[in-house]
């Protein structure tokens, strides 16, 4: 693993692999959660700008630069950071250093190209609407930080979208889009100081803008703050009832983060052996699936289950999930399960590392909020180092009634 960090204050972090294909990107600490009240969607809008023309580059150039080389090119924008990602051979690094760098730092975002895919943009908000599975997620996170850039939808507000001009997009990069608020990831089979070199060179002449004095960076980003739970329902035309419940729970800073992995992994991670898949699905018969998610940023967290299952079942579906979180908030697991437990998660983990691209995308995102390497060993030393009487109280503490919050669409 080589760290470094460039004299523009731009971070790097590069990890030699033996794969043929060579993943890169920047990690742009500016999500849903850094825009100004008035700028909604902005984060999101910025991605898709960014591939519209830069100084040196038309949009059309941008999108064939790599492809002609049987690589690619993409981005997505969460609430805490937005990515703008390559995959290309490593011969071909330089290229996509130079692509990546122009389109972060050197985007003009000009008014013609932001007036057609602005639409385009509007056609993915009404797109996503018309599924209610993914849809209930942001009313679920509106109603549960109410007001404030968490609670927030990341593709933001059609109306809103169709006022962005030019200047607005360069007033939001200002602030946002500087090499000391970045970090640039490399995952392949290449020379680590070779490859900073050409990351050096990508950047002269780019990456000019400097550090703002009011800019907002990940740690200083307006603390959410949840509201009292809530028991919601929504009517919507559906062939099916969908339903979230979830509790805000802490960040991935926390030291306790390690526990609330391992209980979400128990109760409904991907594994047909998760118990709220036992009880729900194999026993109990009533859903197709139901699975849980943890959200994490640095100061905060959200802790979820969905479902869909007939209006009917809805009731029987939610004792259930409440027993299940009862039971695990209640009772000191024994040293069989938690070791098995902990096992099964970090096997999941390593086998996941084959998964070349997201495993890259974890580093330079890793990098970015801890400014530090992401350890694969150490973070499995910290699951296994977990005792029952830590997940015990945990659980008790994220899984308290008066805490957990439903929202049902019917």
């Amino acid at each position: 693993m080589y760290t470094a960090s460039l004299p523009n204050g731009m971070k790097v972090i590069i990890e030699r692999s033996t794969s043929r294909a060579l993943y890169c990107g920047i990690v742009v600490k500016a999500g849903t959660r850094h825009e100004e009240p008035a700028d909604s969607g902005m984060a999101h809008f910025m991605e898709h700008m960014a591939f519209k023309g830069t100084k040196q580059r038309t949009a059309r150039a941008i999108t064939g630069l790599l492809e002609r080389r049987g690589g690619d090119l993409s981005a997505f924008t969460t609430k805490q950071e937005t990515v703008y990602y390559a995959q290309v051979l490593p011969e071909d690094f330089h290229l996509a250093a130079d692509l990546l760098c122009d389109i972060v730092f050197q985007s003009t975002y000009p008014q013609t190209e932001i007036d057609k895919e602005v639409e385009v943009i509007c056609d993915e908000i009404e797109s996503y609407r018309d599924s209610p599975s993914e849809l209930i997620f942001d009313d679920f996170e509106r109603l549960l930080f109410p007001d404030q850039p968490l609670g927030r939808d990341i593709l933001g507000n059609p109306q809103r979208l169709r006022q962005y001009t030019t200047a607005d997009a360069l007033r939001f990069a200002s602030k946002h889009y500087f090499p000391n608020n970045c970090v640039f990831y490399v995952y392949g089979n290449i020379d680590e100081i070779r490859a900073q070199q050409i990351i050096s060179r990508a950047l002269i002449g780019k990456a000019c803008r400097e550090q703002p004095l009011d800019s907002k960076s990940s740690k200083q980003a307006i603390e959410p703050k949840a509201a009292p739970s809530f028991y919601q329902e929504i009517h919507k035309d559906t062939h099916q009832a969908h339903v979230v419940l979830g509790a805000p729970t802490f960040g991935f800073m926390d030291p306790r983060y390690p526990a609330i992995l391992l209980i979400n992994n128990m109760l409904g991670g991907p594994a047909p052996n998760s118990r709220l898949n036992l009880s729900l699905r194999e026993r109990a018969g009533l859903v197709y699936s139901v699975d849980s998610y943890l959200t994490t940023y640095p100061d905060a967290g959200l802790w979820t289950v969905y479902f869909g299952s007939d209006f009917k079942d809805v009731e029987q579906c939610l004792r259930l999930i409440h027993k299940e979180i009862h039971n695990i908030a209640s009772q000191l697991l024994s040293q069989r399960a938690l070791k098995a437990a902990k096992r099964q998660y970090i096997r999941q983990t390593l086998l996941s590392l084959d998964n070349f691209e997201n495993y890259a995308i974890s580093l330079g995102k890793y990098y970015a909020h801890h400014g530090q390497p992401l350890n694969i060993d150490r973070y499995c030393q910290q699951i296994e180092a977990l005792t029952a009487e830590q997940i015990l109280s945990t659980a008790a503490e994220v899984f308290q009634t008066k805490r957990i919050s439903t929202l049902i669409y019917r």
